[in-house]
């Protein structure tokens, strides 16, 4: 299977939440590509820094607003046309989900529907960044598309678990009812340079342990396991989602699963740390297993992740190692 380039030079995208991990990763492969983008953000999550390298790049935009609230008209860089928009915003750590529950909520229901009219509008191809948190705590191993899930529907986790499952839907009625061209990637956990060290997510919290000579902290007993994607297989695979014409969702992501008490000690290997391996309460709804299926991503999408976990993992460490204060 081979997608046809649909989205490069002389077209316009859409990108919110751009300054954040995983989309600032994606306006680079855009801006590489010879698009014009225009990056939303309000910075709950995103840093500035993350894009601070396209500051003098002429066909990139940064634009400080809340998806929330809609996109504010008086601005220039708003007011023309999109060929593409991605709605990447939304908090997304297990720390973002108890300290920016409204706003999580927020900007997977209003953020979305707002979004989702400017792209009818402007007849403009809609991608969704959904989850593998759609899944919740799966009974079914790996995690195929057609899976409805195991969501706690009032847990810690289900702020962002439900918000995204509500755009999912949003998304598939504008597709149904007006004939949007949608697109939904269900994103599998994703690292690479970028990530935030507190954001709560293992493999940050791992590495900045690590380094800092600090115990690593495992929440359980670290046999719950997660399939580890490196952000350049996970960007990759979303723009032959943005290429293609599949409504999905479609998930990306890597099967290379492993337990937390494996990624812990790989790290402490990596990292050369002489930080010693603990072990905390778990945290509630924490998923025993996660894995996707890719079968649709192979044969609708061509996709196959590239970048093996040590490979990954050293970029990472590295980056880390250069930031870390």
């Amino acid at each position: 299977m081979v997608v046809s380039q649909r989205f490069g030079s002389g077209q316009r995208v859409l990108v919110t939440g751009g300054a954040g991990f995983v989309p600032s990763h994606l306006v680079d492969a855009l801006i590489k590509r010879g698009c014009t983008v225009v990056a939303v953000d309000n910075f709950v999550t995103g840093s500035k820094e993350n894009v601070a390298h396209l500051a003098e790049e002429s066909r990139f935009t940064l634009v400080e607003a809340d998806i929330s609230e809609g996109l504010p008209a008086h601005h220039p860089a708003l007011a023309e046309r999109f060929d593409a928009i991605m709605h990447m915003a939304s908090p997304a750590s297990p720390t973002d989900f108890a300290l920016l529950p409204v706003e999580i909520l927020r900007v997977g229901s209003l953020g979305t529907l707002h979004l989702l009219d400017r792209a009818l509008a402007d007849g403009a191809r809609f991608l969704f960044a959904s989850t593998s948190e759609a899944y919740g705590d799966p009974l079914v191993h790996p995690q195929p598309e057609s899976y409805w899930g195991n969501v706690n529907p009032n847990g810690v986790r289900s702020v962002y678990d439900e918000a995204k499952r509500f755009s999912e839907a949003a998304t598939m009625a504008y597709h149904r009812f007006h004939g949007l061209d949608v697109a939904i990637v269900r994103i599998f956990n994703t690292y690479g340079p970028r990530m935030r060290p507190d954001d709560g997510r293992a493999i940050p919290a791992f590495i900045t342990q690590a380094l800092r000579g600090e115990a690593i902290t495992v929440h359980g007993t670290g046999a719950q396991t997660r399939s580890i994607c490196y952000v350049d297989d996970l960007v990759r695979g979303i723009l032959l989602l943005l290429d293609s014409t599949e409504t999905g969702p479609i998930n990306c992501g890597t099967e290379h699963e492993m337990s937390m008490r494996e990624l812990a000690e790989l790290i402490v290997e990596m990292t050369g740390s002489g930080s010693e391996v603990t072990y905390v309460t778990r945290t509630a709804d924490d998923p025993e297993k996660r894995r996707p299926d890719l079968t649709l991503a192979r044969e609708r999408l061509g996709y196959e992740p590239q970048v093996d976990p040590r490979t990954g993992l050293g970029r990472t460490i590295e980056y880390f190692r250069d930031h870390l204060g």
